[in-house]
């Protein structure tokens, strides 16, 4: 009698969580080990240098994300530094801002944000900084009065957190005590974008306002909330032009003559290479 014959195994199943798994951890890798190559020396570790080749790979994935458009762009300062200020509805807005913005843009993003593997060391790269939420981070606020001291667009999402309820919340002031204590203009920004998903990907847009000189306003608490409140007016009327934006189907002109943009390509002599340390160690 011949003994019977083993049955061959049969290869593991990998389902799409295990490969989503070793996909993950394959790139976290490859980051970490492009970080510690010293990698970001190739750009200066300057996000202004990194920031129009970047541009072409963030742009195309965040509008192909979420279908959108920028509606006034050309009144954004060429030069300068300043304070972008704009409401926070979904997680699609940091990149949505920034592949519809004429500049680099330096985000303070929260601690735990950047201390994530593989997004953490990316935003970095581009300028992200931390800020410890719910604390008086003084090391974030003079980070960002650096920033734009030096010339360059430090971008706050001012209500401080992700709105639940569809429109724009409350302003803090912490954006306004830069701007102030700097002497450079906030830049509003309204961004419709609430119900996005990423199983949802809706239309949303971003409507850039005429930036708002803050001098003679008193640098004091009480002045940080009138600046907060006039922001917040702007800001709101912003949002509701991106969403009736949204609702014309994108027109090429807004009433108020705001033009409509495309995601921003700009030539890599426009660039502002960045003087300030604080930066390149914000981005290191």
């Amino acid at each position: 009698m011949q003994p019977a014959r083993r049955r061959p195994l049969a290869p593991p199943v990998t389902g799409k969580a295990e490969l989503h798994l070793v996909a993950t951890v394959a790139i976290n890798s490859a980051v970490v080990f492009l970080t510690r190559l010293g990698i970001p020396k190739l750009w200066r570790e300057d996000p202004e240098t990194l920031w129009p080749f970047a541009r072409h790979l963030v742009a195309p994935v965040a509008l192909w994300l979420a279908p959108a458009y920028g509606y006034g762009l050309e009144r954004v300062p060429a030069a300068g530094g300043g304070v972008v200020a704009a409401n926070h509805l979904s997680a699609i807005d940091p990149p949505l801002l920034g592949a519809l913005s004429p500049r680099a843009i330096y985000y303070m993003a929260k601690k735990e944000l950047l201390d994530m593997p593989f997004v953490g060391d990316v935003l970095m790269w581009t300028g992200a900084f931390p800020v410890r939420r719910g604390l008086g981070d003084r090391d974030s606020l003079r980070v960002a009065r650096e920033i734009a001291r030096d010339g360059h667009f430090v971008g706050i999402f001012v209500e401080g957190t992700r709105q639940r309820f569809g429109y724009p919340g409350e302003v803090l002031p912490g954006a306004m005590m830069i701007a102030l204590q700097e002497g450079v203009p906030i830049v509003p920004v309204g961004i419709y974008s609430f119900g996005w998903t990423r199983r949802n990907r809706m239309p949303c847009a971003v409507v850039w306002g005429d930036p708002i000189d803050l001098d003679g306003l008193p640098r004091s608490g009480r002045g940080y909330k009138q600046a907060a409140e006039i922001v917040g007016n702007e800001i709101l009327r912003l949002w509701r032009a991106a969403g009736e934006a949204v609702a014309a189907e994108f027109p090429a002109q807004l009433p108020d003559g705001r033009r409509r943009w495309g995601p921003f390509y700009p030539l890599l002599g426009d660039t502002i290479p960045s003087s300030s340390t604080s930066v390149k160690k914000a981005a290191a």
